[in-house]
């Protein structure tokens, strides 16, 4: 997800455990004393321990700001963690995640489906049957064949770019399809894995068993496009609507409104409270004014909820500590190592990063163990089967501390004994990721490699990052960044960020170009494996071949402050969006 990246930015990130200390607590109820949408502060942490202020009451405008603008608003597009989050606002799936605080709401719940999938065939198909009452923002029905089109639209990578690969990855895995821009069915309905026998019924017919593959349907790329509507690579500019709102206004890295959508029907939606009358969006880059004025009460809560500036969440915990929960992500903030870029195709070259880096000082920049995170050593956080405390490069031992011998006899081993020179990119709109560059950058200098730190705009990462022939041009061999999971498993973390057949030319997410066989087969084992657990054990040993690899390096498992305005209800921490406010529940007292 998500990533973030961020997250992608993703997920932002799609359905994914936050740590344990999120409780299950219904969205029906739980929360604070101080709850039930009266304006008031509803306490430290309210969020994180149930719903705070929790409310039925409409009306009103629901205001976000944020430094960041969503790396895109065509579902098929979308990866980063806060859109796919925001997008329930207006596009609806089969199926999506119960509107529950904490872990509960990882749990997949039909949405436009009536019931969760009729498998059949060895675990090879999956038959809905869709919901009566479900439209488009023109009253006009939403049907089996528009919920096939928007699949299909993730097979045209050349157009729609940057969002999840998974279905393409599952339905079709010899990529035969090329997507209904190019298809010369008169429908443009031609990708034979899906069925669509009737308006009301979609079959899915997968090569081979995949058990996660609900959890694929869920994401925003599962979303419907009605044909007529489509246009393309622009469709991000006004999506039409199958939720609750409609775009009145979206003006790229500026502002997005959200009106009510009132073909939509609450009778059909088991899952959207639909309780603000308009949602807004406003784009501003400086993250310290953000905080003021979130502060101020003149905004409700941050967009990209990657966390407060140092200043922001210092004045908040002192004067309003009541507005703040301190969320526990399952975001892990780490660097990829492009592969590709010289010297770093030398696997010891790579290890001298890895030696060289002062983990410590790049956690207390991000904010410590609080605001920053606990300090990761390998690639799969915390939630997910198969995690563990693998440590190959002693960094714990050490306290986060550099190993200056180590990283030293790493770059003899690569033939470098006076070090290199390459570039860091990070995105300038992300809290703390420039300032982790440069205690990174600082740190590499001590063993004779020379960095540029390149900031770039989180929005456009996809394009840059995301592109193996950019990342090579700009000679990117440090690619700062975060990640968090798609779903709840070793797939839906790892897949896109190590697997070599999820390489692209655009949108690409495996910016190291990770293409080990081995690895490639941990992953098709696991899918084989029914038993959880033991798909688990399978995780783990591919989890310690990428740390072998020192293709990523991880920074910390990444932990944040959040504020909530006082106008704010029904804000609760949801394990579907990896620990940010499940968006889609939110109301504001007028």
């Amino acid at each position: 997800m998500t990533p973030q990246r961020s997250s992608r930015t993703r997920r932002i990130a799609g359905a994914a455990l936050v740590v344990a200390a999120l409780t299950a607590t219904a969205a029906c109820g739980g929360g604070s004393k101080k709850e039930g949408g009266d304006g008031k502060a509803a306490g430290y942490n309210a969020g994180t321990k149930g719903i705070a202020n929790a409310s039925a009451k409409k009306g009103g405008t629901l205001k976000f700001i944020g430094k960041q603008d969503l790396d895109s608003t065509d579902p098929q597009r979308q990866y980063y963690g806060m859109s796919w989050d925001f997008s329930r606002f207006y596009a609806r799936q089969l199926l999506s995640y119960a509107p529950k605080a904490g872990a509960a709401g990882a749990e997949l719940t039909p949405d436009l489906a009536k019931a969760k999938g009729v498998v059949s065939n060895d675990g090879k198909t999956y038959t809905y049957q869709l919901r009566d009452g479900i439209t488009w923002e023109d009253g006009s029905p939403i049907t089996s064949q528009d919920v096939k089109y928007g699949i299909q639209r993730v097979w045209a990578t050349d157009v729609i770019s940057g969002g999840p690969q998974y279905l393409r990855q599952v339905l079709d895995p010899k990529t035969e399809y090329k997507g209904p821009y190019k298809d010369k069915s008169p429908d443009k309905l031609g990708l034979k894995a899906i069925e669509t026998p009737d308006a009301k019924t979609i079959v899915f017919n997968l090569p081979k068993p995949n058990g996660d593959f609900e959890q694929m349907l869920a994401m925003p790329s599962g979303s419907p496009v009605k044909k007529e509507k489509d246009t393309g690579g622009k469709y991000q500019l006004k999506p039409f609507s199958s939720g609750p709102y409609k775009f009145e206004s979206y003006a790229p890295k500026k502002s997005i409104v959200l009106v009510r959508n009132d073909k939509w029907q609450k009778a059909s939606d088991p899952i959207r409270a639909a309780l603000p009358d308009k949602i807004t969006v406003t784009i501003n880059s400086n993250i310290e004014a953000i905080d003021e004025l979130l502060i101020k009460g003149e905004y409700d809560l941050d967009l990209n909820a990657t966390g407060m500036s140092q200043a922001g969440r210092t004045k908040a915990l002192k004067q309003h500590k009541g507005n703040v929960d301190n969320i526990e992500t399952s975001f892990i903030r780490y660097v990829d190592i492009a592969t590709k870029v010289e010297p770093f195709d030398d696997i010891e070259c790579r290890k001298a990063v890895m030696y060289a880096a002062d983990y410590k000082s790049m956690q207390t920049v991000r904010g410590g163990p609080e605001a920053g995170g606990d300090i990761a050593t390998n690639m799969l956080p915390k939630a997910i089967k198969g995690a563990s405390d693998y440590d190959p490069y002693g960094v714990l031992a050490r306290d986060g501390k550099p190993d200056i011998a180590k990283a030293k006899a790493a770059l003899k081993e690569c033939g470098k004994p006076d070090g290199f020179t390459t570039n860091i990119s990070a995105r300038s709109n992300n809290p703390g990721e420039v300032a982790t560059a440069e205690a990174l950058q600082e740190s590499l200098k001590a063993v004779g490699i020379q960095t540029e730190v390149e900031t770039i705009d989180g929005a456009e990462s996809s394009t840059i990052t995301g592109s193996p022939a950019v990342v090579k041009k700009r000679n990117l061999g440090l690619v700062m960044t975060g990640w968090g999971p798609d779903f709840p498993t070793g797939q839906g973390f790892s897949q896109p960020l190590v697997d070599g057949r999820f390489i692209v030319p655009n949108g690409n997410y495996n910016v190291s170009e990770t293409n080990d066989p081995k690895i490639n087969k941990f992953f098709d084992d696991a899918l084989r494996e029914t038993d959880p657990e033991k798909a688990g054990q399978i995780y783990q040993q591919m989890n310690h071949a990428v740390a072998d690899l020192a293709v990523m390096m991880p920074i910390v498992f990444e932990k944040n402050f959040t504020w909530r305005s006082s106008r704010l209800t029904n804000a609760y921490s949801s394990a579907a969006y990896n620990g940010r406010y499940d968006y889609a529940s939110l109301g504001v007292v007028k």
